[in-house]
């Protein structure tokens, strides 16, 4: 999971704390690509477009995928308002509803944005909504995590920055595993990496991209027989071990081409291909244009990528 995280270059924005009394709804626009957060005191209503309303309590925590627009609320019948412009004037870290004495609802969370050419490693496995309640075995510790965030978010301590970049990257970490161990867990290497046959494989491809893998060699990984191992990792993951294998390279080597740290060459040596041209017809096929041309696009958007929602 590690790896796929660092693939992803994780951009992380952690909004202010949300102190709300009396009736309040606020509505978010969509975003990309997730967002996480929870209740520290209280409770709301979460209510995505096309879904039916969540009430969360003292303690749950909620992960978003790619979500469609959203509204927070104190009661189903409150009617909301933009929540951007009460974003925009927050002060010491907090957004106020009502008056101060009253509040009884502090909720906290964060955005995080990853770099586009990579993103749907994560996001293509997600659903709108993961909820993770305080009770849930994983619950406690995902509901201390908000309460660091929480503490955090209105301090005025040095490079409180950047511990709320790793907060919210340890609460996505958590909140991933979290979901990746339930019974209904999703296909895809989140999923299988809970699988130990299979994610001894994926970790051993991971740490050894450039290797010659073989479905054989795999299986062995993985203590499987190799038609149990090909049908098993087919079953989880959503494809066969080598085509896993080459969408891993790729996405290792989009990354590269983005922050220009390898030449085409060198990069075709590191993801395992004996050759330029066989490292570049894989990439076209993957990526749907020549390496050369994805670098020079991503050096001309690198400079106007846009910013993250509050």
């Amino acid at each position: 999971m590690a790896d796929a995280i660092g693939l992803l270059r994780p951009r992380t924005v952690v909004g202010p704390g949300l102190r709300a009394a009396g009736e309040w709804a606020l509505r978010f626009d969509t975003f990309l690509h997730v967002k996480v957060g929870g209740v520290v005191r209280g409770t709301c209503w979460l209510t995505l477009d096309g879904h039916e309303p969540v009430l969360l309590e003292q303690g749950d925590t909620f992960l978003l995928g790619n979500p469609p627009p959203y509204v927070l609320a104190s009661t189903l019948d409150a009617s909301p308002r933009p929540a951007e412009p009460l974003w925009e004037g927050a002060e010491a870290g907090v957004v106020r509803i009502g008056p101060e004495p009253e509040e009884n609802t502090y909720l906290c969370g964060g955005h995080l944005a990853f770099d586009d050419g990579n993103a749907c490693v994560l996001t293509d496995l997600l659903p709108p909504l993961v909820i993770v309640r305080a009770a849930d075995p994983r619950g406690r510790q995902l509901a201390q995590l908000i309460e660091l965030l929480a503490t955090e978010v209105e301090a005025t301590a040095a490079g409180g920055s950047l511990v709320l970049n790793h907060l919210a990257q340890v609460l996505l970490v958590h909140m991933l595993r979290a979901h990746a161990c339930r019974t209904d867990q999703p296909i895809g290497w989140l999923g299988a990496l809970n699988q130990d046959g299979i994610g001894a494989a994926l970790r051993a491809m991971h740490a050894d991209v450039a290797h010659s893998w073989t479905v054989g060699e795999l299986a062995d990984v993985g203590h499987m027989s190799r038609s149990a191992f090909a049908q098993a990792f087919k079953d989880q993951v959503g494809t066969s071990p080598l085509e896993y294998l080459i969408q891993w390279r790729m996405s290792l080597a989009r990354d590269a081409l983005t922050r220009g740290t390898l030449s085409i060459s060198e990069l075709a040596c590191a993801t395992g291909y004996s050759s330029e041209s066989a490292f570049s017809t894989a990439f076209r096929r993957v990526v749907g244009s020549s390496p050369r041309t994805f670098r020079a696009g991503a050096r001309a958007s690198a400079s106007s990528r846009p910013g993250l929602p509050g």
